[in-house]
């Protein structure tokens, strides 16, 4: 059990799970203020052109009746609206493109300051010294150069 506690003390220290802990927070955080923008600042203005906002947009299936008595005194249960909200669905899409842009976006920049890193030439490596056999072979070339 001591062993099975140790090495999940050690996956749940490691720098990839704390990393991955930090975006996920990050990421409901950043996914609250899309849902801010695309709630509070976009829809507003296309509820507008519309003449009602994408949360309203659905098609009634069955509409809502009251409880109620019939003719015989006996009570008829009241009945739910039953509807297809697909405004619900277009704003939550909306959402999801503008989560997924910016995350393209911030992918991207990522991936170009990575290349410009990679891009940044290294100091040229100091010329290693020839091997002795190399040596040898131009110090015999020097030697036949000067006899001619």
């Amino acid at each position: 059990m001591k062993k099975f506690i140790q090495e999940f003390k050690e996956f749940a220290v490691k720098g990839n799970v704390m990393d991955m802990a930090v975006g996920i927070i990050i990421g409901g955080a950043f996914g609250k203020i899309v849902t801010s923008l695309v709630n509070d600042v976009i829809m507003p203005p296309i509820g507008l052109l519309l003449g009602n906002t994408f949360a309203s947009q659905r098609i009634i299936l069955r509409s809502a009746v009251a409880e109620s008595t019939d003719a015989a005194g006996n009570v008829v249960p009241a009945v739910q609206e039953i509807a297809i909200n697909y405004g619900n669905f277009l704003q939550v899409t909306v959402d999801f493109l503008i989560i997924a842009f910016v995350i393209f976006l911030v992918i991207k920049g990522m991936n170009s300051l990575r290349r410009k890193e990679e891009a940044a030439p290294a100091a040229p490596a100091a010329p290693a010294e020839d091997p002795a056999d190399i040596k040898l072979l131009r110090g015999i070339l020097e030697e036949l150069k000067k006899r001619d």
